[in-house]
């Protein structure tokens, strides 16, 4: 179940996204997430590390803090 899990953020994040996927080709976009790692990658090394209930928890917790007002920034996984 992990491992797939981790096959959809990979297919979202070569295909989908808009920071490195299809759509930032198409829509020709700055850099749209604030945070580094991105909340895609964060949520994959979230969910290899602590597997897909703490590590979803986590991601969802990390998607809620991005937004416009949010300043960003470096925010690894711990």
């Amino acid at each position: 179940m992990k491992k797939f899990f981790l096959f959809l953020i990979r297919f979202y994040q070569k295909h989908l996204s808009f920071d490195s996927g299809l759509a930032k080709r198409l829509f020709i976009t700055d850099k749209v997430c604030r945070f580094k790692p991105t909340c895609s990658e964060y949520s994959y090394q979230a969910i290899e590390k602590y597997g897909i209930l703490r590590g979803g928890w986590l991601s969802f917790r990390r998607v809620l803090r991005c937004h416009p007002f949010s300043k960003g920034g470096f925010d690894p996984i711990k």
